[in-house]
């Protein structure tokens, strides 16, 4: 499973990405899930980790789904209208 840090704008974005993208390679397995768990701060750079984070999974022919997306994070996603890209892992 991939984990997001407890902090995550702008700033962190780019290392935060890499590190995913470190972390999707080194997998196997059919399902992408990244845990938000532990993301407390954060912007909309969060967002875009994360919908970079599910193409590189569909590249590598991965489903995608995110574990405890915060309620915050997950009503940004819906104004954005891109909640349906962030299916809730079961």
């Amino acid at each position: 499973m991939l984990v997001l840090p407890p902090k995550l704008t702008h700033d962190e974005a780019p290392d935060c990405m890499r590190m995913l993208q470190q972390g999707l390679a080194g997998q196997s397995g059919s399902a992408a899930v990244v845990d938000a768990s532990a993301l407390v701060r954060f912007d909309s750079s969060a967002l875009a980790v994360l919908l970079e984070c599910r193409r590189e999974a569909s590249a590598l022919g991965r489903s995608f789904a995110v574990k405890g997306l915060s309620p915050r994070l997950r009503e940004l996603a819906s104004l954005y209208g891109i909640a349906g890209l962030l299916p809730a892992a079961p």
